[in-house]
């Protein structure tokens, strides 16, 4: 069940865009000014709204810490804010002073990516505050842009329709006609996913477009091979222009919003329509899920962004019966074996792995000494690797079969959460674990493994009371 839990009706014209963090809230509007609301209650903090571009503020999106919030505008500036305090860091002119349709941050939080109507996109040192690289499509205003979860490849999607990719150097990849009469948005899955291909890592792309289509692809890259992009499927629902298109967090939902006044939820994996949400007036502008919680923020050109809630049925709901099957690993056959090693980053074991017919239940069961003396594996750094991603693997079963929301526990201890905060990654932790993991190694992310750009600890009040109102529904 998909509950509205609010209605923010602030702004004086059409609602561009929403992005949560994992504490706040983000909107902004024609109106020209930024809104910030905390997620707790939904209340606007006291420095909002923010107030700095002369003319249409069209996207704004957080760094993955949410610590520092970007907005883009017709003024053709895009201007980072620090999302404590309010107060500008910087502010960056788009280079010809064209004005700034879409912008969004890197994984790692190093840069920021920004994309103009005269088809130039400008990726930013978001620390230096300096151009890093630029590029330019041939065709149309660029509208859209993401980055992968990897960090290695940037998407954007042009107003002629065009879908390019580009390496993190600002080399173009590869472009494709995706929507004939233009692109409106674009959003990768943050779950990378297994498509019988052992050397690629993939990734789910979704976009959007005029034509009143929802198109799924499946995108891979390595330096060695090259990329991949291969044409999934259409999801022909809306009877007009789609205009924004967003995936949840865990990959198992993806959300739609059209001219047609309506937003669709979908299951990642039937791609069945799960939900159907007709509260809007108006064309639906924009669309976010939150990275920890159960929300869904629309917003629409009836200057409203509309809170939906969902319950952990619905979420439920948006695994296929083939995911809730494995669930227990015991039944794994040697081929998902091979496709969990691939998803791991594990995929020169495959090999071996099948050339000892390790199952499911033999999966479980390794250990360092079975991987070096029966599997002859030498590397003991790639023997800990398996050992720990085993572990892991066992700890997730245990919060499956207990009902445990993935999202309450903590990656490094994979226990329930007390005391949860977000560290500069973006990521969630258990407190002590974080900090006893930053004090004893090195400051890189448990979780990418990328340097942490802040030592910082934010709490994530949100989180916590979610995980408190679960233990008080589960413990009565």
């Amino acid at each position: 069940m998909v509950k509205l839990v609010c209605t923010l009706a602030d702004h004086g014209d059409d609602v561009n865009c929403c992005a949560f963090s994992f504490s706040l809230l983000a909107t902004c509007s024609l109106d020209k000014t930024i809104r910030l609301y905390s997620l707790s209650d939904f209340t606007e903090l006291p420095h909002s709204p923010l107030k700095f571009h002369t003319y249409a503020v069209h996207c704004c999106c957080f760094s993955p810490s949410g610590h520092v919030l970007a907005s883009c505008s017709t003024d053709g500036t895009t201007v980072l804010w620090n999302t404590q305090n309010g107060q500008t860091l910087a502010v960056l002119e788009q280079p010809g002073g064209s004005p700034v349709r879409v912008c969004c941050f890197s994984p790692d939080s190093s840069r920021l990516a920004s994309g103009a109507a005269d088809g130039t996109v400008v990726l930013w040192n978001a620390q230096s505050y300096k151009v890093y690289r630029c590029g330019s499509v041939k065709d149309g205003s660029l509208v859209a842009c993401v980055f992968s979860p990897n960090g290695k490849l940037l998407v954007t999607g042009s107003s002629c329709g065009d879908l390019t990719v580009w390496d993190d150097k600002m080399r173009c990849l590869h472009s494709e006609k995706a929507h004939d009469l233009g692109i409106t948005c674009c959003d990768f899955s943050s779950q990378p996913i297994s498509d019988g291909d052992q050397d690629f890592q993939c990734f789910r792309l979704a976009s959007c477009g005029q034509d009143c289509q929802v198109k799924i692809w499946i995108v891979s890259f390595t330096h060695l091979l090259g990329l991949k992009l291969k044409y999934k499927s259409t999801l022909s629902v809306h009877c007009a222009p789609v205009l924004a298109c967003a995936f949840s967090h865990d990959g198992q939902m993806l959300v739609s919003g059209s001219v047609d006044k309506s937003v669709m939820i979908y299951d990642t994996n039937t791609q069945n329509v799960l939900h159907t949400l007709t509260q809007h007036t108006r064309y639906v502008t924009t669309c976010a899920f939150a990275p920890s919680t159960l929300l869904l923020a629309t917003g629409s050109m009836d200057k409203t962004v509309n809170i939906w809630q969902f319950d952990l049925e619905t979420v439920s709901q948006a695994r296929s019966m083939e995911d809730q099957l494995k669930q227990f690993t015991e039944d794994w056959s040697e081929e998902d074996v091979s496709i969990w090693l691939c998803e791991q980053g594990l995929q020169d074991l495959v090999g071996i792995f099948k050339m000892n017919n390790i199952d499911g239940k033999e999966l479980l069961n390794l250990t360092k000494e079975s991987l070096a003396d029966d599997l002859k594996i030498e590397s003991l750094g790639l023997r800990s690797k398996v050992v720990r991603k085993i572990e892991e693997l066992k700890t997730k079963m245990n919060s499956l079969s207990s009902g445990i929301p993935d999202e309450f526990i903590c990656p490094i201890t994979r226990e329930l959460m007390k005391d949860p905060v977000i560290a500069s990654d973006g990521y969630s932790y258990e407190k002590e674990a974080i900090e006893n993991w930053i004090s004893k190694k090195k400051r890189t992310s448990p979780m990418t493994n990328l340097v942490l750009t802040s030592v910082v600890l934010t709490p994530n009040r949100t989180l916590k009371m979610a995980i408190n109102r679960w233990l008080e529904t589960n413990q009565k």
